[in-house]
């Protein structure tokens, strides 16, 4: 099954939703990762993308917000 955390509300800990697509050409995944550059331009990349370029681009970001643990949360409406 892998390792999930369950938690009861996502808003209170992720900020990114699936609204947030990634920049990358025609990709159109989720996007987990948000990068503010320096002239507070923001891109945002799915995990896959990200790590093709994260060591080229990661040094040219004034915020870098990773949340791809989302990835592991499993939503738990129990009640």
């Amino acid at each position: 099954m892998g390792s999930h955390m369950a938690i009861t509300d996502v808003d209170q800990i992720f900020t990114m939703t699936a609204a947030d697509l990634c920049d990358h050409g025609e990709c159109g995944s989720r996007a987990y990762i948000r990068a503010t550059m320096h002239t507070l331009a923001e891109i945002t990349l799915c995990g896959h993308h990200v790590r093709e370029i994260e060591g080229a681009l990661r040094p040219k970001t004034l915020y870098w917000v990773d949340e791809t643990e989302a990835l592991n949360v499993r939503l738990d409406v129990s009640p």
